[in-house]
């Protein structure tokens, strides 16, 4: 059985894990930070770590993509993309009164609480329908649902998260499917050291890492022309600074073929003659939308 870190317990993390890894046999370890869900893997208490790296909305999680970079060395070997649906949960709040807009109640909550990118990925409704209410990010969007159930119902205190989060504190849905798009989803990667044997085979995926020479001009355009000349797609392609000096980048590349099937041995040979450096991230089966 695997021993499978990740940000929990109730949370999008878990309740994707729970429904991706159904029929292989796993055990969760929920943590409260990402840093305690990487160093589980490292320290060998967890054999593999569920990281959130990308939504929808929001864009990539950088920090977790600068765990991955510059904190830990643990390859990718899974990912899947699962639907992310908000809810405001909370103590439950006076009843409407007649003719008044259900969300009208929402005017006695004075803070909210959640993950920063949870937060982002609600911006219109919290902008229409508490424009007033303090917005608080907390570490996941289950501690902010715990630290919800710790208030008082007359200080108005609520967090957004997951269904599953209320269930676990024992919160009312205040409103349900907040987000700003209804097709919102994250993509999380499986990380640690040994690959998982899965139930379904998903699609081929590899993620690079490239650093670029500092004195070669045109060096992106190069490499960029490496994979377009063999008929490799890219899927992906984001910078992220180096943290060595201001201008210098690292180059998140992700490509819809696998890592030992030709062509990609030569384009990585060609990559690499220009002076680039080149980290594999993973070679992996890729999973879409995986509904809940």
């Amino acid at each position: 059985m695997r021993r499978i870190s990740l940000l929990g317990p109730g949370t999008f993390s878990e309740e994707s894990a729970h429904y991706f890894l159904a029929g292989v046999p796993h055990e969760l370890l929920p943590f409260k930070l990402i840093s305690e869900v990487f160093q589980a893997v490292v320290s060998g208490r967890a054999d593999l770590a569920v990281i959130p790296i990308e939504n929808t909305l929001e864009g990539s999680v950088s920090q977790h993509l600068d765990w991955l970079v510059h904190e830990v060395d643990l390859p990718i070997q899974a990912e899947w993309v699962y639907p992310i649906t908000m809810n405001l949960i909370g103590h439950p709040l006076p009843p409407a009164r007649e003719g008044e807009e259900p969300r009208a109640r929402l005017r006695h909550l004075r803070k909210v609480l959640s993950h920063p990118v949870a937060l982002g990925q609600c911006r219109a409704f919290l902008r229409t329908w508490l424009p007033e209410a303090e917005v608080e990010p907390v570490g996941t969007t289950a501690e902010g649902a715990r630290l919800a159930r710790e208030r008082s119902p007359e200080e108005g205190v609520a967090a957004i998260g997951s269904t599953a989060s209320a269930r676990l504190y024992g919160l009312a849905l205040l409103a349900e499917h907040i987000e700003d798009h209804p097709d919102n989803a994250t993509r999380f990667v499986l990380v640690g050291p040994q690959p998982l044997v899965l139930p379904r085979p998903g699609h081929p995926k590899t993620s690079l890492l490239i650093t670029l020479p500092a004195d070669f001009p045109g060096a992106l355009h190069q490499v960029l022309s490496a994979f377009a000349r063999r008929q490799v797609n890219l899927v992906r392609i984001e910078s992220r600074p180096t943290r060595k000096k201001l201008g210098s980048y690292f180059f998140f590349i992700d490509v819809e073929t696998p890592l030992a099937t030709e062509p990609m041995p030569s384009v990585l040979a060609e990559i690499e003659s220009l002076g680039c450096s080149v980290r594999v991230l993973g070679s992996y089966p890729s999973h879409g939308v995986q509904p809940p």
